[in-house]
């Protein structure tokens, strides 16, 4: 007999590495359980219920599933002369969308932006057999430990020429984004910089739906460490977040707003 399944956080989407009655995740201020209480489903079970959805989002190719599952972000497939990296993850994944990935050149490594979107990441480490690279400051929320995950530490990691990874702070202790110096540059921010709806201006939050703000002192750091990095074009956590020009001004003015008003006195 099989192995069972490894259960899924239906509310999240973080894979557990045995059953439990709880998600740590969603009871953390930063996330949230129903009121209809914690549920579980798992990869299996996805795939039977969801279909793939392979989309461009700004030039790049954006991975999820449909209709929308757990907190509904979707993961994007980053180019770089030394081989494909995949920002962020998703629950689902299934053969299409391997072979989608494996006809664009495969992959070189997984590095994630914060643990509300660790999801599945180790099944994708080892359909890839690549590592997984997650800031140190968030080991605490790994709720499937492999050898696959790699931590690093401190304010930055190269993973290929011209492709960095930032500590930002922001949302968690290592909430992470991804920059790529390619072209006029872009930056990869899942939710740790937040596009909003108009695409004028980003958001800096400590919960999103709690409504909690990040401290002042963090997003002035943020602000501060982006400031000499060159990117025109920044891609957020979900389907069609994209501000496809003039994206450093809009962090910095962001920044200042954010700052004029929580220190309002």
């Amino acid at each position: 007999m099989g192995a069972a399944p490894l259960p899924i956080c239906a509310t999240c989407g973080t894979q557990y590495a045995q059953e439990r009655a709880d998600c740590p995740i969603c009871l953390d201020e930063r996330q949230y359980v129903p009121l209809d209480g914690q549920r579980w489903t798992d990869l299996e079970t996805l795939r039977a219920e969801h279909e793939p959805l392979l989309r461009d989002q700004g030039g790049l190719l954006g991975i999820g599933c449909e209709p929308k599952f757990g907190i509904g972000q979707r993961a994007l497939l980053v180019p770089t002369e030394a081989g494909n990296v995949l920002w962020d993850c998703v629950s689902y994944l299934d053969d299409e969308i391997a072979a989608a990935i494996d006809e664009r050149g495969g992959l070189i490594g997984v590095a994630i932006s914060h643990p509300h979107y660790y999801t599945t990441m180790v099944e994708w480490a080892r359909a890839f057999d690549v590592p997984i690279h997650l800031h140190a400051d968030d080991r605490q929320w790994v709720c499937r430990p492999d050898p696959a995950i790699e931590f690093w530490d401190g304010e930055t990691k190269e993973l290929a020429p011209g492709l960095t990874l930032i500590n930002l702070g922001v949302h968690f202790a290592g909430g992470t984004v991804l920059h790529n110096a390619a072209g006029e540059g872009s930056l990869c921010s899942g939710d740790i910089v937040q596009v909003i709806p108009d695409r004028t201006h980003v958001a800096f939050m400590y919960s999103y739906p709690n409504l909690i703000p990040e401290r002042p002192s963090v997003v002035r750091r943020a602000a501060e460490m982006l400031e000499d990095y060159r990117f025109d074009a920044l891609y957020g956590a979900f389907w069609d977040t994209v501000i496809p020009a003039g994206a450093h001004e809009i962090v910095q003015r962001s920044a200042r707003r954010y700052l004029s008003f929580v220190l309002e006195e």
